[in-house]
């Protein structure tokens, strides 16, 4: 007399009606084929269960890089609208103060940024009236300061765009808030020819807001709108 368990009836005529259920349930059909390596032996090597295997192996890789792809592309998109609605704030301001303290303001917040700060290289010191007015977001540094600080001191190229992290803010930029910044992003500004150069930087105490393996794009077509805007005040 055979060991062998008997199907239930019920089950067998459900899995006749309906294999379809057996065959889209993975657990169901790892577990068959399972089985049926056990029936086969040890000595038995089974090339279509480990062509299977592979199969099986490759398409969670392709599942996985799927899901990546729809990832980054969503937070591009986010990205991208988030530097659109940061632009449209940024030009609505009619008056060259309004347009500094907006950038401060609402600007920073869409951006999600804790500071925002723009540095120009000028003769001038940070003692003049008019500096000192705008000082929560305006400061005034020596010729050659900009590429110093994106470099830190070491020289060679300068890309217009730089992420990073830091251990504490530089105080001449960030102010009262330097202690808290822990990531930036330096944009390097292009006034055109015969203008001293400036530098728009974003600090974030989120030490993960900006990093090198980052991408540029976006800040990047970011620092045109700007230089164009801020073109049009310097005339």
């Amino acid at each position: 007399m055979s060991s062998s368990p008997k199907i239930d009836d019920a089950l067998r005529e459900a899995i006749i009606s309906q294999p379809d259920v057996i065959l889209d349930d993975t657990d169901v059909m790892q577990a068959l084929i399972a089985a049926n390596e056990r029936a086969m032996g040890g000595n038995i090597v089974d090339l279509r269960g480990i062509a299977m295997e592979r199969l099986e192996t490759r398409l969670d890789r392709l599942e996985d890089t799927h899901r990546s792809v729809i990832a980054a592309a969503y937070e591009n998109l986010a990205g991208t609208n988030q530097i659109h609605r940061a632009i449209l704030r940024m030009m609505d301001p009619t008056e060259f103060e309004g347009f500094l303290r907006n950038l401060g303001g609402e600007v920073a917040e869409i951006l999600r940024v804790n500071a925002v700060k723009l540095v120009l290289e000028s003769v001038q010191n940070d003692d003049d009236p008019a500096v000192r007015r705008l000082g929560d977001v305006l400061s005034v540094a020596e010729p050659g300061f900009i590429d110093d600080y994106l470099t830190r001191g070491r020289g060679g190229n300068v890309r217009q765009v730089t992420l990073r992290g830091v251990q504490n803010g530089a105080e001449h930029i960030y102010g009262e808030k330097a202690d808290w910044i822990r990531s930036e992003a330096c944009i390097k500004l292009n006034f055109g020819e015969g203008r001293l150069p400036g530098l728009l930087v974003l600090g974030a105490e989120d030490p993960h807001m900006f990093g090198p393996q980052q991408g540029t794009d976006l800040l990047t077509f970011f620092a045109g709108v700007f230089e164009r805007a801020m073109r049009r005040w310097l005339s």
